[in-house]
């Protein structure tokens, strides 16, 4: 039987040595499984801080389900209310409107922004079919209701969509600021409704032609207010050269008096600016067509009586 010859093992000599390629795969092991570890705590405190908070604005914020609505409306427009538009692509306008505003600095939105939505919901109103308004929102759309041959801004598609909603972004996020958007006057004019408004409305009184009608509130004091919409930025982008008369409707409330009328200061502002812009100004009061459709709300009222009559 061999005799074995037994060593002790010193402590600093090793009892299994390893080779010069273990040792490499060995370090590049430590190096990944490091480099994981770092990277798990990374994500777990990322994972652990709350989503970055949009602004706070003084104005309402986003309107619920605002996607859902304006592409609905989109859909309902284009294939029930105006189906010679049945081919507009409503996903790809929808795509449009959004990117128009979101991951944008609420204050700082452009007309440019807006640009391939205005391209891609582009429409001619008729001529003669015009129709404006200023502090009359109701009236004038009661009776583009029953003349489905006439347009305010509201009955096109860009003013179908944004009726009423309320939309902004912030450019620490994707998403949408459903908590507050900026106030025109309280935050900042260049936010996405204000400029998407004034956008719309000059490029609809920009596109109007022939006879251009207004519904005017004959009720309040400022009947024809320079500040307004219609008294800042439609009458003036009115083209001359395609439109050739205003008619405007000063309308009071039935059975209230009226405190403006097509002889008053307000409406001679009016009838100047439009002299001076080379367009006929024609003034009626209390058009007889539009007096119909508040009577339907009064028909018992002394001064309705007397219009069947």
């Amino acid at each position: 039987m061999a005799n074995h010859e037994f060593r002790p093992v010193s402590g600093n000599e090793p009892c299994c040595p390893l080779s010069k390629r273990a040792q490499i795969c060995l370090g590049v092991g430590l190096l990944v499984l490091t480099v994981a570890v770092v990277a798990a705590v990374v994500v777990g405190v990322l994972m652990g801080r709350p989503p970055p908070q949009p602004l706070e604005w003084k104005g309402r914020g986003t309107t619920k389900h605002f996607p859902e609505i304006v592409l609905g409306r989109c859909l309902i427009y284009t294939q029930l209310v105006r189906p010679a538009m049945r081919d507009v692509d409503c996903h790809k306008i929808w795509e449009a409107f959004k990117n128009a505003f979101l991951s944008k600095n609420p204050c700082n939105i452009t007309e440019e922004d807006y640009q391939p939505l205005m391209k891609l919901a582009s429409q001619t109103v008729p001529c003669n079919k015009s129709v404006f308004w200023s502090k009359s929102s109701e009236l004038a759309h009661h009776y583009t209701q029953i003349r489905r041959d006439m347009f305010t801004l509201e009955d096109t598609l860009l003013g179908y969509l944004a009726d009423e909603l309320s939309w902004c972004g912030d450019s620490g996020t994707s998403e949408m600021n459903y908590q507050s958007c900026p106030h025109r006057r309280k935050d900042c004019p260049n936010n996405p409704v204000s400029v998407f408004w004034k956008l719309v409305s000059w490029r609809f009184a920009e596109a109007a032609c022939g006879v251009v009608q207004v519904v005017l509130n004959g009720s309040v004091s400022n009947t024809f207010d320079r500040n307004s919409t219609f008294g800042s930025v439609e009458i003036f982008h009115l083209n001359p050269e395609k439109v050739h008369t205003l008619q405007a409707w000063v309308m009071h409330d039935v059975g209230g008096g009226p405190s403006e009328s097509c002889q008053r200061p307000p409406l001679s502002d009016l009838k100047l600016i439009i002299s001076k812009r080379n367009m006929t100004f024609i003034c009626h009061d209390n058009y007889r067509v539009i007096r119909f459709i508040q009577c339907v709300q009064n028909p018992e009222h002394a001064s309705c009586s007397r219009l069947t009559s």
